[in-house]
């Protein structure tokens, strides 16, 4: 599976879960792979099909999205773990890993 394809995959499971899920443009997404929607409230996730484990970049991209799309919350998804410096930031930016 594709990066793309990932994103769409967690797109219908998220909706499958009562989410109001859209998934951004493949470039240029500010950040964010995908837009969810539920209970009034707005998270941006930052979606990572890796063979290795997920770094800085990831939960930096994901903060990046907060405000341009008026999220509350931010969430990285992967099919790996993190790196200790990306959970370090991940816990203290609020990024639910």
């Amino acid at each position: 599976m594709e990066g793309v394809q990932f994103e769409q995959y967690l797109g219908h499971l998220f909706r499958s879960q009562g989410y109001k899920a859209e998934v951004t443009q493949a470039a240029g997404d500010y950040g964010a792979d995908l837009v969810l929607s539920k209970d009034g409230k707005r998270i941006v996730v930052q979606a990572k099909r890796y063979r290795k484990n997920v770094g800085l970049k990831a939960v930096q991209e994901v903060r990046g999205g907060v405000s341009h799309y008026g999220a509350s919350a931010t969430w990285v998804v992967t099919n790996r773990e993190y790196t200790e410096q990306a959970y370090k930031l991940a816990k203290s930016n609020n990024v639910r890993p």
